[in-house]
């Protein structure tokens, strides 16, 4: 089966998961997906991440983090640019996610960048994804 847009099934399989407060999710791997999972891990919003092998191909395992009283790290996950509509931003108006408390994961010429990064580097490209 292809999917159309993968990035989107791997945010919603996180969201779904997140929301039922399962320990961890499996999906299949590519590149983007694992960079995504870099940079989540990076902003503190999973614990971990890791690739498999698996009997097609490899299987990415993200495993979910929460406080001590079970509180959720990922309050919510909005896919942006989607196939049907691409959404761009330019280095001058990167945009920001809650006034700066969450994080906005862009695709630019220097990588999978949050915009933070992205601004430090003067780059803009195209948003994939907001993080909260």
């Amino acid at each position: 089966m292809t999917l159309t847009d993968p990035v989107a099934v791997m945010l919603t399989r996180l969201r779904n998961a997140n929301s039922a407060h399962h320990e961890s999710v499996t999906l299949p791997s590519s590149k983007l997906k694992t960079h995504i999972a870099e940079i989540l891990t990076q902003e503190g919003y999973i614990a971990s991440w890791e690739v498999t092998d698996a009997r097609v191909g490899q299987n990415l395992t993200l495993t979910l983090k929460y406080g001590p009283n079970r509180e959720r790290s990922i309050a919510g996950i909005k896919r942006v640019s989607k196939p049907g509509l691409r959404v761009y931003a330019r280095s001058t108006e990167l945009p920001t996610v809650l006034g700066g408390l969450g994080v906005a994961i862009l695709s630019t010429s220097s990588g999978l960048l949050t915009d933070r990064q992205a601004e430090q580097k003067g780059v803009g490209g195209e948003v994939l994804a907001y993080v909260w």
